[in-house]
């Protein structure tokens, strides 16, 4: 392996150690969060952009390194900024995030993968030229595999970078309007009865069947794509 490529392998196993090693998961959960909550939004009053652009910078490192805070960081977002601006953060910055990740996958590892297992991947690659897009976009869509796994291995097929970006930032549009605003009602649970209240139960039962309606959505796309192919 080149120099380059083990500086940035140490570096982001140097990354994702500290964040282990200083058990800095325990500033990414619902408990803390509500715990600090008006403490943040008085900060996001009297420092509003500087409190967009570091949490934009932290959804773009947590999501870059394939860190476990990118759920609670999405209800942050809902109950900081509201839907219309954090789906707007969340979505920029979980897309360049996913791209960072993609890339260092592709830069590390595809060579030695590609070059290793080329036949066994050869007819991997070719459904990825043809049909990557919509693959991707079923994937997104429909989250059976957690977003890391899909960054880490995307980057080792034949899928162009812009293409996986696009793509990406579509597909988990859908996914991000309904956990920030979940975020939203999360933010307004103060007692036990507050959990009642009808747009608390309407967000926890989008999270729900979100991914029921993802699922018809694409088998619905896939059907009239096998139909438009058909002679």
């Amino acid at each position: 392996m080149k120099t380059n490529k083990i500086i940035l392998l140490i570096v982001i196993v140097a990354l994702i150690g500290g964040f282990f090693v200083f058990d800095l998961g325990q500033y990414f959960n619902l408990s803390f969060l509500k715990e600090k909550q008006s403490l943040i939004e008085d900060y996001y009053s009297e420092h509003p952009l500087l409190t967009i652009v570091i949490f934009f910078l932290t959804y773009v490192l947590f999501t870059g390194l394939s860190l476990p805070a990118a759920s609670i960081l999405t209800l942050a977002a809902g109950a900081l900024f509201g839907v219309l601006v954090g789906s707007l953060l969340v979505s920029f910055a979980s897309t360049i995030g996913a791209t960072l990740a993609f890339l260092a996958s592709r830069f590390l590892f595809r060579d030695l993968i590609q070059n290793r297992f080329a036949d066994r991947l050869e007819l991997i690659n070719q459904g990825i030229e043809k049909d990557g897009a919509f693959y991707l976009f079923t994937l997104r869509l429909v989250p059976v595999f957690p977003f890391f796994v899909i960054n880490l291995v995307m980057g080792l097929t034949p899928i162009r970078t812009l293409t996986y970006a696009l793509v990406s930032q579509v597909g988990m549009l859908a996914a991000t309007i309904v956990y920030v605003n979940a975020g939203t009602q999360l933010a307004k649970i103060n007692e036990l009865g507050d959990i009642l209240s009808a747009q608390l139960l309407i967000s926890f039962a989008l999270l729900g069947v979100f991914p029921l309606l993802a699922r018809k959505t694409v088998d619905f796309f896939r059907a009239r794509r096998t139909s438009t192919d058909e002679p």
